[in-house]
């Protein structure tokens, strides 16, 4: 199972106990962070997210209300003796940013920290099966998206079917991966007679602060479910775009030309205190949608 907790929903300044950007995929061996704005940390305790299963930290650009939390939370790692290693993922100036605070506090990081620049859209990297992309947002500066993609899953055995077929357990991971079997009397027994398909892999888009861009639906096209930036109501469309952001029904025709299966919309300004309006919106376009509200934990349908 795969889920999303959302630790901060707002845009730029934190207004109305709501925060700056940043979440957790919850996967069941790890939890990858997903931007850190300032106070990350903060939010991190106030959920009871455990910090030592985040193995990997994703910052889509280099605004500071994206990133601004994650020196203080390295350093806490640092502080509560954290030992395992540490994948950072981000625009290639942040090295030299975290470089340039370590040097200057004096900072020494006790655990194995590694940083990967993100040069170009593409694959990044799989971790246990989960593969993971980048894609380009349009925004006033370089920011990339992310998608989060379950790899094929192995067949599951039918136990009834192998015990009444005499499969010997070593044949298993052969059975697993789709092959057939052949009993020791020559007899072929296909593999849908002993195994069942594995549930589809789930697949989450994290699309990252973005003017309206319809260049990025390939990328996302039929995730189980998108995060996509709604900073204004439909009534500041125009400044939105000046100021490269979305509006709520914008992220609705996302997700809806995308054909996804359930959208989340969060960034919102600070010149809101209820949101219901947002939702209300953005229903009209895609009844699928939800505020991304702190502290919840969204499953990944």
């Amino acid at each position: 199972m795969l889920g999303i907790t959302i630790l901060g929903n707002n845009s730029a300044v934190p207004a109305f106990d709501r925060h700056p950007t940043s979440q957790v995929l919850t996967t069941p061996n790890r939890s990858f962070l997903i931007d850190c704005g300032e106070g990350t940390q903060i939010q991190l305790i106030r959920y009871k997210i455990r910090r030592s299963r985040i193995s990997h930290i994703f910052i889509s650009h280099l605004h500071g209300d994206h990133y601004f939390g994650l020196v203080g939370l390295l350093n806490s790692f640092a502080l509560l003796g954290r030992q395992q290693e540490l994948h950072v993922v981000a625009p290639p100036a942040l090295q030299e940013v975290l470089e340039l605070q370590f040097k200057l506090a004096d900072t020494r990081i006790p655990y194995p920290l590694h940083f990967h620049a993100i040069n170009a859209p593409g694959y990044l990297m799989t971790v246990d099966d989960i593969a993971i992309h980048s894609f380009k947002t349009d925004h006033r500066i370089e920011c990339f998206g992310f998608i989060f993609k379950e790899q094929k899953k192995p067949r599951r055995i039918n136990a009834e079917a192998v015990k009444q077929h005499q499969v010997h357990y070593s044949w298993f991971e052969e059975l697993q991966q789709g092959n057939d079997y052949t009993a020791p009397d020559g007899t072929l027994i296909k593999n849908e007679q002993l195994t069942e398909a594995a549930p589809r892999g789930k697949t989450y888009a994290f699309c990252a602060d973005t003017r309206y861009d319809e260049s990025f639906i390939s990328n996302i096209q039929g995730a189980d479910m998108i995060y996509h930036e709604a900073t204004y109501l439909d009534n500041f469309a125009a400044q939105a775009h000046l100021r490269f952001h979305s509006t709520s029904k914008e992220a609705a025709r996302i997700a809806q030309k995308a054909n996804v299966k359930k959208l989340l919309i969060g960034h919102f300004s600070s010149r809101y205190d209820i949101l219901d309006a947002f939702e209300t919106e953005a229903r009209e376009i895609f009844p699928n949608t939800d505020l991304a509200l702190e502290g919840v934990c969204y499953r990944i349908p």
